[in-house]
């Protein structure tokens, strides 16, 4: 096969994300913090409740539905819960949003490897980014951060088209604006199911990136699994 174009997923695959574990309470407590400054006075343990409740709602209806809305709709429904009238486009809610942003960032590395391989490939042949995540704004700012973005044709993010992998749709965004065929395309990612099974069922080539256990649950195999971003330059025309 003759591969055209590269697209990537963007956390564990070309920015590195410590474990939820280690940053979801920092954020939790920044956003909290601001709205506690702007007028919104509910205990910590309160609002934390809320909003795992309205987090895990979420998160249960997307792997059915593979659409991914803004993270301020889940702000806002948490605030609305606890007696806030607030709306998903309030300054408020989108403050908040912000917040929990300016924190998580603090917890994304670069991977070491990533702008030589980029840069490598970059004009040799049409590179894209399709990533899930709610805030699109804080993984574009993130790109620039890293200066990732120059190097791609296409960026899409789910939060920004209320779609999110492993969905058709929003893979097939990405090669009609790249205009190339699945079938020249080539997926590379961390996550089985949205990295792996998501390209794999519009006609891609799929590189798996290995960063931790994989869930053997998910039945599906990458043409190719690599260690390190710098593999992907040798295995890109086997795959």
């Amino acid at each position: 096969m003759h591969v055209e174009a590269v697209l990537f997923d963007l956390f564990d695959t070309l920015l590195l994300l410590e474990s939820d574990q280690t940053y979801y309470q920092p954020c939790l407590k920044k956003m909290h913090h601001y709205l506690a400054k702007n007028g919104v006075n509910v205990p910590f343990d309160d609002f934390s409740r809320v909003y795992f409740d309205v987090r895990d709602r979420f998160y249960s209806e997307s792997r059915k539905s593979l659409e991914e809305p803004h993270f301020n709709v889940r702000v806002s429904q948490t605030l609305q819960r606890l007696g806030y009238d607030l709306d998903a486009s309030d300054h408020i809610v989108v403050g908040a949003t912000m917040a929990f942003a300016s924190e998580f960032m603090r917890y994304v590395s670069l991977d070491k490897d990533a702008i030589a391989v980029l840069q490598k490939l970059h004009g040799r042949y049409k590179v894209g980014l399709v990533s899930n995540f709610g805030i699109p704004e804080c993984g574009r700012k993130l790109l620039k951060v890293y200066s990732l973005e120059k190097f791609f044709d296409y960026i899409v993010i789910s939060g920004e088209v209320n779609q999110r992998k492993p969905s058709p749709k929003i893979f097939e965004r990405a090669l009609k604006a790249l205009d190339v065929d699945a079938s020249r395309t080539v997926f590379v990612g961390d996550m089985l199911d949205l990295d792996i099974m998501g390209p794999k069922a519009v006609g891609m080539k799929t590189v798996l990136i290995e960063r931790k256990p994989l869930n053997e649950d998910i039945d599906v195999k990458p043409d190719k699994t690599i260690k390190s971003l710098p593999e992907l330059l040798d295995v890109l025309d086997d795959c």
